[in-house]
């Protein structure tokens, strides 16, 4: 039994139908994608869009198939399309039942025919099969299947014109159409022998695409037919069709390949199943080697934050390392003079070469640090370096802060821009980019130390505990006891926003327990929602509740409010490494939030973002890497500490007195440090909650010419010499005590 079950009643609703949107993939950068009554709603929606070249484009070849039924001299079209203002024809009236597992199946009831519709998109080669089976019928039946192709780039739209070819040439089992002489031959062909293929070339005017409209973009166009198949059909019988830039060899090459690529199909019978499908969707294989992800359907192409972000999530947490290195290979091998290149280089991103660290970071717990550090090692120095050295208004400052300051240009993941400026003007130290940096410094470091590369360590070892003053400094806003989003010329931005709990949830933290508790606190009463963490505080004047609108609004909106889930795996591993399993209720109530999810907008996934106010509406693309790595990352986090807790659980009295020795034993090891920078860090007292501060209180204004006034001053720094800050990170580890109590655990288990 799947958790995908579906409102037979409602399929019929129009309402409810174009709501949920199907996508299928093959593994090299193509995909299938529409609603599950087959009608098109997007531009980037289709039978079949693939990359025709090594680029990273993607072009709409086969946009739809219309299927009839003909008995009796009647025809009953069982496709749906909307025109302008109109659905014509209404095939989905005949629709009875939708399955998602195995493969997206439809069946419809027209009088006493009923015929199951199977859609196949197959791996690893640019192919859509759709087996048509009949299962009931009183007369002699007749199938007629009309194909309307786009051939253009999934971002554009089709016009008629006189350039296009709508000739078909005959190949066995079919033809083969080409309507630009720059596309690849596209195969249309069925496995019944008979099937008579009529040429009818034409164009169709005035496809609307409401989703297009209603963000604001052109949303119609023209499809060409070549013509269309027909044949009859027997009850009991099945037809296959396969669309292919490759022909198939025959008939029984059809059937075979059909057979062979369904009998291997997963079956999305729970949450997690459909999660891990999902994930498995965004990492392709190109030509020359190269390992990528798709940083989310239908629009997106590679993007370099996003790739690192969900890599641990969406290939470690199902045992798949062998992709996880390979997407990083890929990107080694296109370093330059010492940097990344394209998007997930420094120019591009100021923060996304920072995330290589992390990843490997999660990467070490499947395959150990001395692999990353043979493997990888080489490239962490030169990563480093390069912000040593900087570049264009992007680099380490002598307070030990890395600094970005382009003009006209949103470098970090708030990258929005409207009307040729930021939406969110982050230029300075942005908090998570010198978070980041601290970890990355403080994880080479270690691994250097460990590995004996002693030239390395020694021109990096006195640069973290300048980073954790300064950053403390700048950043630390004692009177509200939160981190400021960034620091300018005008001082600490105090905006509430989500970047600050990066600095909470990783490996190597310039924050003691009392700070991140603060933070935690903070991001729980201003931005923690079912779906994820919003992107801004709704007490702050710019906050927006809704991502609706044309392209302008939706830009602003979605960095001043929106939802956004990728943070939320930050807060989960915050909250966890302060509460410990006592945080494990909460955190199964927060991945429970997303299983409705998986039944609307995309099928089996996570989308892009959410509305901020509830119903928190999604929006964006409807299956987006970083969202389904980070629930599949807070999913892993919660296995991890069930583990833990049901290990201690099972313990006998005796085994659970000597882990506990054992663990007081590690504690007085590591509290002398932990002490000492408490102590040093000058932190106050716990408090249960925060100031209520009326909405705009505290917040950044701006004056008629944009520019920001009643900037409030820095936080007080902090006083007293403290221990190396890479040591006491280290000892403060909390993924690492874990780990060491999981070993402990596991060895009095064995006594």
């Amino acid at each position: 039994m799947s958790v995908l079950t579906f409102d037979k009643s409602e399929l019929s609703n129009l309402e409810y139908a174009l709501q949920r949107e199907m996508l299928a993939t093959d593994c090299r950068g193509g995909y299938m994608s529409t609603t599950i009554v087959c009608c098109n709603t997007r531009k980037y929606h289709g039978l079949m869009v693939a990359p025709i070249d090594d680029s990273d484009r993607s072009y709409v070849l086969l946009s739809s198939l219309d299927e009839t039924v003909v008995q009796h001299d009647q025809s009953f079209n069982l496709a749906l399309h909307r025109f302008k203002g109109v659905y014509e024809p209404r095939g989905h009236k005949y629709i009875t039942d939708f399955e998602y597992t195995p493969t997206p199946t439809i069946t419809y009831r027209v009088g006493g025919v009923i015929l199951r519709k199977e859609l196949l998109w197959i791996h690893k080669r640019t192919q859509l099969m759709i087996r048509y089976t009949l299962l009931d019928a009183h007369s002699e039946t007749t199938l007629r299947l009309r194909p309307f192709f786009a051939f253009r780039d999934k971002h554009a739209l089709s016009h008629a014109n006189m350039e296009a070819d709508g000739r078909s040439w005959p190949v066995p089992g079919g033809v083969r159409c080409r309507l630009y002489r720059t596309f690849p031959w596209l195969y249309l062909q069925i496995d019944k022998d008979g099937a008579e293929f009529v040429p009818a070339p034409d164009w169709w005017y005035g496809f609307e695409y409401p989703e297009e409209l209603r963000r604001g973009y052109e949303g119609y166009e023209d499809l060409l037919t070549t013509g269309y198949f027909e044949t009859t059909i027997r009850k009991g019988e099945s037809i296959v069709f396969s669309a292919s830039v490759a022909p198939m060899d025959s008939p029984g090459a059809i059937r075979e390949a059909f057979d062979a690529s369904i009998a291997r199909r997963t079956h999305k019978i729970d949450f997690l199943s459909c999660m891990h499908h999902s994930a498995r969707q965004f990492v392709i294989r190109r030509s020359g080697d190269r390992t990528e992800v798709i940083a989310g359907y239908p629009w997106f192409g590679e993007i370099g934050r996003q790739t690192l972000v969900a890599l641990p999530g969406i290939t470690l947490e199902q045992g798949h390392k062998e992709d996880c290195m390979d997407a990083l290979d890929t990107i080694v091998r296109g370093m330059r003079d010492g940097m990344f290149t394209g998007t997930f280089s420094m120019q591009e991103a100021a923060d996304a070469p920072l995330w290589f660290f992390w990843t490997l970071q999660r990467l070490a717990e499947e395959v150990g640090e001395e692999t990353i550090w043979r493997r990888y090692g080489e490239a962490m120095k030169q990563v480093l370096a390069a912000y040593r050295r900087g570049v264009e208004g992007i680099g380490l400052q002598a307070d030990g802060l890395i600094r970005t300051a382009v003009p006209g240009r949103a470098l970090t993941w708030m990258d929005m821009m409207v009307d040729g400026a930021p939406v969110v003007p982050r230029s300075g130290y942005a908090v998570e980019i010198n978070a980041l940096w601290y970890n990355a410094v403080c994880y080479a470091l270690r691994l250097a130390e460990r590995f004996g590369d002693e030239a390395f360590a020694a021109g990096w070892r006195e640069l973290p505990e300048r980073t954790r003053r300064s950053f403390l400094d700048k950043f630390w806003i004692e009177d509200e006891r939160y981190l400021a989003d960034y620091v300018d010329e005008q001082g600490a931005n105090r905006f509430i926003r989500p970047n600050m709990i990066v600095a909470c949830g990783l490996d190597f933290t310039m924050l003691d327990e009392q700070h991140r508790a603060d933070v935690v606190r903070t991001v729980r009463q201003h931005l923690l929602t079912p779906k994820g963490l919003r992107s801004l505080s709704p007490r702050n004047p710019l906050y927006e509740s809704r991502v609706e609108g044309g392209p302008r609004a939706r830009e602003i909106e979605s960095m001043n409010g929106a939802v956004w889930v990728w943070p939320l795996w930050f807060y989960v591993k915050a909250a966890f490494d302060l509460g410990g399993r006592s945080f494990l209720v909460e955190a199964e109530e927060i991945l429970a939030g997303f299983d409705e999810d998986i039944q609307t907008y995309g099928i089996g996934s996570v989308n892009e973002l959410y509305d901020a106010d509830p119903p928190f509406t999604p929006r964006g693309a409807i299956s987006q890497a970083w969202s389904v790595g980070a629930v599949l990352g807070i999913h892993w986090l919660i296995e991890r500490y069930g583990s833990l807790a049901e290990n201690r659980a099972s313990l006998t009295d005796t085994q659970a007195a000597n882990l506990a020795a054992d663990m007081k034993a590690v504690a007085d090891e590591l509290l002398p440090h932990a002490a000492a920078a408490q102590s040093d860090a000058a932190v106050g007292g716990n408090r249960s909650d925060l100031p209520g501060k009326p909405i705009g209180a505290g917040v950044e204004t701006k004056n008629g010419a944009g520019k920001r006034v009643g900037a409030p001053k820095k936080a007080e720094s902090a006083a007293g010499q403290e221990p190396c800050a890479c040591a006491r990170a280290a000892a403060k580890r909390p993924a690492a005590r874990h780990a060491e109590a999981r070993r402990r655990v596991k060895t009095i288990k064995k006594q």
